[in-house]
């Protein structure tokens, strides 16, 4: 539900950027894109292609706000919220005026089961999370309509493999733009800058902030971890995608946590994408505790890239990005607390191992490229 561009971030909306720039660029394919807008789309450069065409929704004026809640009140029990579903009605006014040889679907099953309900043929759903298992009475309609299923991992190509022909299921890993994550020699943003030492020992941790990415146990571990003063943890990020620091009651709670030891851990909120590689560049290691089946962060990728050696967790499509060579990779049960404060022990007194790791992430980031992915996209497509 965020725009394409991708102006306002968003992992998926990113890939589907590079893929539109890929056809761009090759001139492979007409493509549409149906996109919520946003104001800082007007004189977006992706918008003079002559190969992809955007067609924009207003879900965001007094009107469409209105329109969406009465929406909401007027049906229920559908796949998504009302939020969504009025969007979906709005592309599908258009969309049913229009003949397309494909339909691809981004991370939408609710929007397939729509499509295949009114006669929709050559769906092609992407996608990057499992589908909702509360939402299983409307599985066989979404699944009986689609004609390919893309997956961002094996282990969502697993899960999908329980409804749909495995066959007919092919996994492409995302990628990310190598141009911006590379170190670099004038980062925008210094240790000193941000309150840091320079024999300090920094870990990172960048994504949304809420209770399935474990950062309550990356807290926990820094707590056991007090009697070393000079290894610090940076928390980027906030609790959903897009420039906002707006706090929940979870990243209160967090910040409450960390009082006892709050010279040892900074919050820095949003940071725009493009700054993202110069925050990584500062630190010395990546962790990403996830304790869900987390189907394939692109987090992981950009630490990969910038060389940081990672410790995260054996869940959903993790252990598909990293190695055992340059990831410390952890069990997910009560003891993840004591894990996190083990292994970021070992990486803080064995530089060694961190060189050796290093050395396999910058191998590692060479394979999940943007190009690779939009390549081994249309590639799957046909």
């Amino acid at each position: 539900m965020l725009p394409i561009p991708a102006v306002q971030g968003g992992a998926v909306e990113n890939l589907i950027d590079f893929y539109l720039e890929y056809n761009d660029k090759h001139q492979l394919h007409d493509i549409t894109v149906y996109s919520p807008w946003d104001p800082k789309i007007a004189n977006h450069p992706a918008l003079l292609s002559n190969v992809n065409h955007y067609i924009f929704i207003d879900v965001s004026s007094l009107k469409a706000r209105i329109e969406r809640k009465l929406y909401g009140y007027l049906h229920h029990d559908e796949y998504y919220n009302h939020f969504i579903e009025y969007y979906f009605e709005k592309v599908y006014a258009d969309l049913k005026k229009k003949i397309f040889d494909y339909i691809i679907i981004e991370n939408g099953a609710g929007l397939a089961y729509k499509l295949s309900q009114r006669g929709f043929k050559n769906l092609i759903l992407h996608m990057h999370n499992e589908v909702r298992a509360s939402q299983e009475k409307f599985h066989d309609v979404v699944f009986g309509g689609l004609t390919k299923i893309l997956t961002v991992s094996d282990y969502i190509k697993r899960k999908a493999s329980v409804y749909f022909p495995i066959e007919k299921i092919q996994t492409v890993y995302n990628g990310i733009d190598l141009q911006n994550f590379y170190p670099k020699e004038h980062p925008s943003v210094t240790r000193e800058s941000l309150g840091f030492a320079m024999d300090d020992f920094i870990i990172i941790y960048s994504g949304r902030i809420n209770p399935e990415k474990g950062v309550s146990q990356l807290i926990d571990a820094m707590l056991k971890l007090k009697d070393n003063p000079h290894i610090k943890l940076m928390i980027i990020g906030g609790s959903f995608f897009g420039n906002t620091n707006n706090e929940d009651q979870f990243i209160r709670s967090l910040k409450e946590k960390a009082k006892v030891i709050q010279d040892n851990i900074i919050f820095t909120g949003f940071i725009p994408y493009k700054n993202m590689p110069d925050y990584l560049q500062l630190s010395d290691i990546a962790v990403i505790p996830s304790i869900w089946n987390d189907p394939f962060p692109t987090t992981e990728l950009e630490a990969q890239a910038m060389g940081l050696p990672i410790i995260t967790t054996l869940r959903g499509g993790i252990p598909e990005e990293v190695s055992e060579e340059n990831a410390i990779l952890l069990e997910t049960d009560e003891h993840l607390a004591d894990h996190l404060t083990i292994a970021i022990l070992d990486l803080y007194y064995h530089p060694e191992k961190r060189t050796q790791m290093t050395a396999v992430s910058y191998e590692r980031s060479k394979y999940f490229h943007k190009e690779r992915f939009a390549k081994d996209f249309f590639n799957a497509l046909v």
